[in-house]
């Protein structure tokens, strides 16, 4: 059974950083590109970041540019996504995604094989 684990969310000010992961099992990461989207309070769920298969392609929404940064570790089968300069309108619940289909068009339009539970993101001003 595959199964996607988010972990690293939490409350933090404005400004601050948080590190998400995402462990992976009963799935090789190594096969699929994998993602992190978010949920924000009566929102729709929308794209964050990007990685390929092997780490050297990423990919981010013009909102994590800059701020955000996707990784992987093959070896742990983890994919993480560094938070910084966090802002309130950061705020959601964070998800990972992994799609075995190695196209980022597919993956940014939320068309993942599957899914992780979230993990809450809060910023407070």
């Amino acid at each position: 059974q595959v199964q996607l684990v988010e972990s690293g969310g939490g409350l933090v000010q404005a400004g601050g950083s948080l590190r998400l992961s995402c462990a992976a099992s009963g799935l090789t990461v190594t096969n699929c590109y994998m993602g992190w989207f978010r949920r924000a309070p009566g929102m729709e769920r929308e794209f964050v970041a990007a990685i390929g298969s092997r780490g050297v392609n990423t990919n981010y929404a013009d909102s994590a540019k800059g701020r955000f940064t996707i990784s992987r570790d093959n070896a742990k089968n983890t994919v993480y996504l560094q938070m910084n300069s966090l802002k309130p309108e950061d705020t959601a619940v964070y998800y990972c995604a992994a799609n075995r289909q190695q196209l980022f068009s597919v993956l940014k339009a939320g068309r993942a094989d599957y899914w992780g539970q979230g993990t809450q993101v809060t910023v407070s001003s």
